[in-house]
């Protein structure tokens, strides 16, 4: 922990001393809290909060800073979720983190639930925006960094968007941007699954070579196995520390599901619905998982 401005104290794991133990234990509990937010309404897009649970621990409890108890506090990173629909995977990180309760599992997706089933921001606590609509999280995050550039603050502005999202034209105009105006304070992560809701994306509208074109677009890239724990939390720290004046991005390849190997799979598994009791056997598989 750090100490911030006044008697409160930020959160902040520093690189040279994670806990992979730790971090382990946190993507554990956030797939478990997602899982546990899914069976409430009996479905859901629960394999992307399988798979994309490692990054969202390494961002919320080693590398990100924040005040649990003060979501809006200026002098915090920023976490801008592009994926609104991956909202049931950023709910199970902020309840970890100790922003929502975990008493709230019980309400996802019901009425006047803070938790609703695609991300917005006025409703949910540490939900920097409102994601329902793809293709604009990294739009957005080029006009906050640029605004806290201009403030003279020196917090970081994550966003993470899918895969998919790179059929939005948004998109690339905020690539270039980003790296036109030097954003340093910029740190992208895109969830490569290889599904969208009308197919594999890479069938939709082909990407690749996706790190070619972004290192051309003056980003410095990265490309990990994002189920890797021990890598994802190297690239964070790369991206964090990196000495040019440029935008980061990771390029993060993942598996739908991962952790529960019957969700894994399933062919299509973008938006899934989970007979009843296959829940507690998705429980089960991931405390299988833990206990390995």
């Amino acid at each position: 922990m750090r100490a911030g401005d006044g008697d409160q104290e930020d959160h902040v794991n520093t690189s040279v001393t994670a806990d992979r133990i730790q971090l382990a234990e946190r993507a554990y509990r956030v797939r478990r809290n997602s899982v546990l937010m899914g069976e409430v309404q009996g479905q859901g897009y629960v394999a992307q909060a399988l798979d994309i649970a490692d990054v969202l621990a390494v961002a919320y409890f080693h590398a990100m800073i924040y005040r649990p108890d003060d979501p809006e506090w200026e002098g915090r990173d920023r976490f801008l979720l592009s994926n609104g629909h991956y909202a049931i995977a950023l709910y199970g990180a902020l309840i970890e983190a100790g922003i929502i309760s975990a008493d709230e599992i019980e309400t996802y997706g019901s009425d006047d639930s803070r938790l609703p089933m695609s991300g917005m921001a006025s409703y949910t606590p540490g939900m920097e925006m409102s994601g329902g609509s793809l293709g604009q999280g990294l739009p957005i995050a080029v006009g906050r960094c640029l605004g806290l550039k201009r403030k003279g603050s020196k917090s970081f502005v994550y966003t993470l968007f899918s895969d998919g999202e790179l059929d939005e034209g948004s998109m690339w105009e905020a690539m270039l941007s980003a790296s036109h105006w030097k954003l340093d304070n910029l740190i992208a992560i895109v969830d490569v699954n290889n599904q969208q809701a009308d197919g594999p994306s890479s069938q939709v509208l082909a990407f690749e070579p996706l790190a070619d074109k972004l290192k051309a677009f003056g980003w410095f890239t990265q490309r990990i196995d994002g189920n890797d724990l021990d890598t994802v939390i190297a690239a964070f720290d790369a991206a964090r520390h990196h000495p040019e004046p440029q935008p980061r991005m990771i390029i993060c390849d993942t598996r739908m599901g991962c952790g529960v190997p019957f969700l894994e799979a399933r062919e299509k598994n973008h938006f899934i619905r989970v007979d009843p009791h296959e829940w507690q056997l998705a429980l089960a598989a991931l405390d299988e998982g833990r206990n390995a």
